[in-house]
């Protein structure tokens, strides 16, 4: 795991344009603290820099930028290729030979010399974002993987071309141009996070994953990404041509490929663990990692005190029956809020996912004993596993055959009593509510039931689900919300069920954007290297080939990997109301978090910067501290952007 960052097109003196670069990857020490280096070609204005986090190969012969053996092309690349060892050997058999040492960084240059990038690309499993400057053709190539794991920007400052694994490398060229893009600032009002292509900077964008654009000097209208895996035709070709077996089959397929996943995974030449929260997800995930390992496998947790947000015990009485070797750490509010400040340099963009506070924390925690750690990240995507793959179709046979103004009278008797209120209401109920029933934080799931129950169809049901600010064009002055795949009909998949329309949607949304970002940028904020095995392309090729039926049944979500799991856990530790890996943030809000909010909130400072409609977020804010709403999320989504302007 490592950090690159890049100049293209620049006709300063060498020494300045090593310079720069040098400079645009120190800003990514924490995310390879172990080695550094640039190398340039100076007649193409191009250079070239990496910071490494030694994870294979830890001698020097794995240092970057490095050159193929045939010194055609040279790389700097972020990321595993966990499958270059068999690729090593279909290259031996092809006659590739001189092997310097043994990093997945070598094997790559040797693939794609022998097979060309396109041929390499579609041989490649794992997690990555490169740049390969190829010095025959005169041209550079950025690619990055299929799911969106690792991270890269790139754009024009100027007639500058510039890229890097996270923003505040662009930052430190001295050319760059920091822009802000009210658009895109809509989008992640709405969202919490901004989805690709867009970012905060008007001009660099994010490569979409599972895709790759190519440079030369004096083509800059041609720059358009390439697609070389698609996850929606993924999707499409695995329900229109559906696995033909048993469920026990289904169970057994699973089984080899996410085994396989894992046995891939944890080969690593540092100390490696795992994340366990408690659920399907990381259990199983660290399941199959102890039934592969001789010694106790290292597993990490967070726990809070306040009882509604803790799932230690539960993650503790997993581990214990697997017999890891487990560590967990309760935290104060006080450690939790340690955090907040550290959030914008650490996420880099405005980013609203609160939930980014203990995934730093668990990061931490983990940083302590181990580099690498494998995280249960995919499996809702996957498998079906968030409530409102239940919810959205069910609210709307329940709901759409009314009028809207008589379901509009059903919102208004939502929102009278105040989400509390109705927390009381249902711990009172609780005795008698069904468990599968028994949700946390009932009242704010209420209210935010109100906000979708006058839906027009099914799509616009996701649509709500999804967004935080319903109107963030009225939020942000002067914005317009641009076309994303939630609202460009092309983009749209052509699946039968719309449970797997809103699992293939949140796949190339709410995952790379959201979940994989916070998992990278607070784990590679302690240099802590994050692989997911659940994303294992092939594992979720197969994924996409089951029917609806194995991965939602009735009201049990992900029942294939929850199968899966209960060979090697029994179900009694695992079977409980999704929870999810939030905070307390609403009271938080209200209490040690006030002071800092309200200034970031004041309403002079709104309207002398000039961003967010102060009338408005003022509103907003009174409204939550009376205790009438619960807003939290919202006002997150603005306090980030705040914070992180702040932050410079």
């Amino acid at each position: 795991m490592c950090g690159i960052a890049g100049i293209f097109n620049d006709t300063q003196s060498v020494e300045t344009l090593s310079a720069n670069a040098r400079r645009m990857a120190d800003t990514l020490a924490h995310r390879g603290p172990d080695d550094a280096g640039v190398w340039t070609e100076p007649d193409q204005g191009l250079a070239l820099a990496h910071r490494r986090l030694s994870i294979l190969d830890l001698s020097s012969e794995g240092h970057q930028p490095m050159a193929s053996a045939c010194n055609r092309y040279r790389i700097v690349f972020n990321g595993e290729i966990y499958n270059h060892a068999e690729l090593r050997q279909e290259l031996e058999r092809a006659g590739a030979e001189d092997w310097r040492g043994h990093s997945d960084t070598e094997v790559m240059l040797a693939a794609i010399a022998a097979w060309g990038v396109r041929g390499a690309l579609d041989r490649f499993t794992g997690m990555f974002a490169f740049a390969l400057w190829d010095r025959e053709t005169r041209s550079l190539t950025l690619a990055r993987d299929r799911l969106g794991e690792k991270p890269l920007y790139y754009g024009y400052s100027g007639r500058l071309f510039l890229f890097a694994s996270e923003l505040k490398a662009l930052r430190a060229h001295p050319g760059f141009k920091a822009e802000i893009d009210r658009h895109a600032l809509a989008l992640m009002q709405r969202l919490a996070y901004i989805p690709a292509p867009h970012s905060i900077y008007q001009g660099i964008r994010k490569l979409v994953p599972g895709t790759l654009l190519t440079l030369q000097p004096g083509r800059r209208s041609e720059i358009r990404p390439e697609v070389y895996w698609s996850a929606r035709k993924v999707a499409e070709q695995g329900q229109h041509a559906p696995f033909g077996g048993t469920e026990e089959e289904a169970l057994d397929e699973l089984e080899r490929l996410l085994g396989d996943a894992i046995g891939r995974q944890m080969i690593a030449d540092v100390p490696l663990g795992a994340f366990l929260s408690g659920g399907v997800d990381s259990s199983a995930t660290l399941a199959m990692m102890q039934a592969q390992s001789s010694r106790p496998v290292k597993s990490f947790t967070i726990g809070f005190w306040e009882r509604s947000f803790n799932e230690a015990e539960n993650a503790k009485a997993v581990a214990a029956h697997l017999g890891t070797d487990h560590t967990e750490l309760y935290i104060t509010p006080q450690q939790a809020l340690s955090v907040v400040p550290l959030l914008p340099k650490l996420y880099d963009e405005p980013y609203g996912d609160s939930s980014q506070i203990p995934v730093y924390l668990v990061s931490q925690l983990a940083r302590q004993q181990v580099t690498v750690s494998l995280s249960g990240d995919g499996g809702d995507e996957l498998f079906g596993g968030y409530n409102r793959y239940l919810w959205g179709k069910h609210l709307w046979r329940m709901l759409g055959w009314a009028p809207v103004s008589l379901r509009g009278i059903l919102a208004n008797l939502l929102t009278t009593p105040a989400p509390a209120a109705w927390d009381r209401i249902f711990d009172a109920l609780r005795p008698i509510i069904p468990a599968s029933l028994r949700y946390q934080n009932p009242g704010d799931k209420l209210h935010k039931l109100a906000q979708i129950v006058t839906a027009r169809d099914p799509k616009e049901i996701y649509w709500r689900l999804v967004s935080q600010w319903k109107d963030p064009e009225n939020l942000v002055l002067n914005s317009s919300e641009p076309v994303t795949a939630f609202t460009d009909p092309m983009q749209q998949p052509d699946l039968a069920e719309f449970e797997h329309r809103m699992m293939q949607m949140d796949t190339v949304t709410y995952l790379p954007d959201d979940i994989l970002v916070k998992v990278d940028r607070a784990a590679m904020g302690v240099s802590l290297e994050t692989r997911l095995p659940l994303l294992d392309h092939k594992l979720v090729e197969f994924a996409w080939s089951l029917p609806l039926a194995m991965k939602i049944h009735g009201n049990q979500r992900k029942r294939l990997l929850r199968k899966l799991l209960y060979r090697h856990v029994p179900a009694a530790l695992i079977e409980r109301p999704k929870m999810g890996f939030g905070i307390p943030l609403a009271d938080w809000l209200r209490g040690p978090l006030r002071e800092w909010s309200e200034t970031l909130l004041d309403e002079q400072r709104l309207r002398e910067e000039g961003y967010f409609n102060p009338a408005m977020v003022q509103a907003y804010w009174n409204e939550h501290l009376s205790g009438q709403r619960n807003w939290s999320y919202y006002l997150w989504n603005v306090l980030a952007f705040q914070s992180w302007q702040d932050a410079g």
